[in-house]
Order: C-alpha cells, then sequence, then structure tokens
C-alpha cells in the first residue's frame, strides 16, 4: 500500500510525485469554471452556498477539492453536473470542452452529463439500484448514451468490469449490489462512470467508509484508468493524504469560495493559508510518534446561513489579531502571490512565512 494514502511523507517535503497520464497541465482545458456561485432558497431567504469559485482542469490533469463538511466542495461539483435541486440557482459560468453549459436545455444537458462528465459518489451502494444486476445498470449507461444493442451494451459492461479489476466480470456481471462489498460497489461505479469514456471525472469522496488496503486500490485505479484515457479529473476530499496520492494542483475551500491554490507541492511545502496550516496540522501520518498527539483546527466551520464578517475563518485564526483588525471587516480576496500560487488571508506575506516557518512547520 502506498504510504501517501496514510499521509506518511513529513510535511515540508513534497509528496512523492505519481506518473502523470499524457497532456498533463499541458494538455487541452476539459473544464473551465469562472465566477461559479450557487444560491439556495431556504425558509430563511436565499443562502449563498458557492460564491466566486474558478476552476481549470486539463486533460490528464487532476484538481483536488479540500475542505471540511460544509465548506462547499460537494455543491461545487453538483453544480458543475448539474444535479442540484430546483431551488439552488447557479450563476457564472461552466465549460465543458470548450462549450457553454449552465444554459443548456435539459436534453443537450444529459448528453453532455452521460458522455463528456461523469461523476463517482462517496455511497456507492446508494448510488446503485437494489432490483438491478450490477450489468444491467452499466449496460442501461452504454445503451442510452451509445446507442449499442443490447448484446453489444452488455459485452461492453463486462469488458468495463474486467477493466476495473472485478474478478470473473461474466459471472458478477450478473451480482446484484448486496452481494458486493463497498470497494467493489466502488469499481462499478466507476465502470458505470467510465463507461462512454468521458473526458471529465469528478470523483466525490470516492474513498469513504472503505478500510485502508481497498482505499489505496481505488486510489491507484482512478489513477490507472485517468493515464489510459487521459481524463481530467476532479477529486472531492477531506483528507491532505489523498490527494498527495492523486493530485497535481489542490484548491482549499472553506465556506463556500475558495482560499488556496496551488500546485500539489507548494501546499504541502510552501502552505500560506492558516486553515491550509490548520488541515494539514490535524493530518495523521505513520511517520509520527504514537504519543504525539494532532493538532487540530479549534471551533467549528461557520453556518452559511451566518457567515462571519470580513474573513469567515477569522473566529478560528490563531494570526488573525496580527493584520489590525481587517479580518473582522474585510473579506480577503484570491490573490496570486506567484508562481500561480493564490491565497486569501490578510496577512502579510511576511508574516505567513514567519508564522510557517517558526511556528507551524517544526509543530508538524
Amino acid at each position: 500500500m502506498s504510504s501517501e494514502v496514510l499521509s506518511s511523507h513529513p510535511v515540508g517535503t513534497a509528496p512523492a510525485r505519481h506518473p502523470r497520464a499524457a497532456g498533463g497541465t499541458g494538455g487541452d482545458v476539459v473544464l473551465d469554471v469562472r465566477g461559479l456561485g450557487v444560491d439556495i432558497k431556504t425558509e430563511h431567504g436565499l443562502v449563498s452556498i458557492v460564491d466566486d469559485v474558478n476552476l481549470t482542469v486539463r486533460a490528464g490533469e487532476t484538481v483536488g477539492l479540500v475542505g471540511e463538511s460544509g465548506s462547499g466542495k460537494t455543491v461545487t461539483s453538483l453544480a458543475i453536473m448539474h444535479l442540484l435541486p430546483p431551488n439552488a440557482r447557479i450563476s457564472g459560468s461552466i465549460t465543458v470542452n470548450g462549450r457553454e453549459i449552465t444554459s443548456l436545455p435539459p436534453k443537450e444537458l444529459t448528453a453532455v452529463r452521460g458522455v463528456e462528465m461523469a461523476m463517482i459518489f462517496q455511497e456507492p451502494r446508494r448510488s446503485l439500484n437494489p432490483a438491478f444486476t450490477v450489468g444491467d445498470q452499466v449496460a442501461e449507461s452504454v445503451r442510452r448514451h451509445k446507442g449499442a444493442s443490447r448484446k453489444e451494451a452488455w459485452a461492453r459492461a463486462v469488458d468495463l468490469f474486467d477493466l476495473v479489476g472485478i474478478p470473473d466480470p461474466k459471472r458478477r456481471s450478473k451480482a446484484y449490489p448486496h452481494e458486493f462489498s463497498g470497494g467493489m460497489c466502488q469499481r462499478v461505479m466507476l465502470a458505470m462512470a467510465l463507461s462512454c469514456e468521458p473526458s471529465l471525472l469528478i470523483a466525490d469522496e470516492p474513498t469513504t467508509a472503505l478500510d485502508v488496503t481497498v482505499q489505496a486500490q481505488i486510489l491507484d485505479l482512478i489513477r490507472d484508468l485517468q493515464r489510459e484515457f487521459n481524463s481530467a479529473v476532479i477529486i472531492i476530499t477531506h483528507d491532505l493524504g489523498v490527494v498527495a496520492e492523486l493530485a497535481d494542483d489542490i484548491q482549499v475551500m472553506y465556506a463556500g469560495r475558495a482560499i488556496e491554490y496551488s500546485t500539489a507541492e507548494d501546499i504541502f511545502d510552501r502552505p500560506q493559508h492558516p486553515y491550509t496550516w490548520g488541515l494539514l496540522g490535524s493530518m495523521p501520518r505513520i511517520d509520527r510518534e504514537r504519543s504525539d498527539r494532532l493538532i487540530p483546527i479549534k471551533g467549528t466551520p461557520p453556518s452559511l446561513i451566518h457567515v462571519p464578517p470580513g474573513c469567515p475563518f477569522n473566529p478560528r485564526c490563531n494570526y488573525a489579531h496580527l493584520n489590525g483588525g481587517l479580518s473582522e471587516t474585510e473579506r480577503p480576496e484570491l490573490l496570486d502571490i506567484g508562481n500561480g500560487h493564490q491565497v486569501a488571508c490578510h496577512l502579510t506575506p511576511e508574516l505567513r512565512k514567519q508564522s510557517w516557518e517558526t511556528d507551524i512547520k517544526p509543530n508538524l
């Protein structure tokens, strides 16, 4: 099992990088999101769940969306897929393979969603219909989007099960979801997502509730399949160990906004936001002595109905008092600080560097 799954590399030392699919960051832009906003109509009025999120993912590239529950990661992905409930309002621009999809009629959108982009969810067993065999469910996806005959679609389903590592695929394709383990159900979901060879794959917490051995297998499988299909991948997780294993770039989210974005190397070696420092400090590593305690982030994420004024992280930030009260009154913008590294923080570059080098890094 790869050590990065358990976040074993010391912070301040970049996680081991894996060979990337052909194209990498030099590939064609598959997904381009500009100024994405998601508002939900509730009994409390209009609540902003995602605010001004920008994201670009190229062929062969993996971008990780990281943050605690309620940070807006999953809502961002559901907005991209247009799978939000009717009381949600999406603003901004979402372009897939150069085509703006935010205003597409439902029939055209369904075709894009099935063929050009696909998503696997964190609870695969709940995403599968218990009344149909897994083979029928994957074959139905092939028939719907590829226009294949029943026989061709079934053969494609069996081939996909073999591709994602399901043993004895001809026999197991006739099984029902309850006859599969959680890891095998996730493989079925991967087969379904890849049935039409989408150029964009979104994986929402793909290793949740799986034991660490199966987690490593699923992460290896996603990477291998990306290499084969040269897909753009977004992986959504609260686990920095998972993005250390897979991601090329990482976007850290908090209270519905992006608060830091850079390469995985920079996020692990030179993080710039106090929230990112907190995530790194609360991450278990197998190189840590058993007697050492994790360093939790104090407090809890804010309710999106009542987001604090100024910087939304300021009530939990140990450094908010160092910027002359700006954290309580002004919301920091996401700014480029060099080499494509972006951060939304009122601390000066000098204070961020000093705090990281003297207070944070030595204790991680």
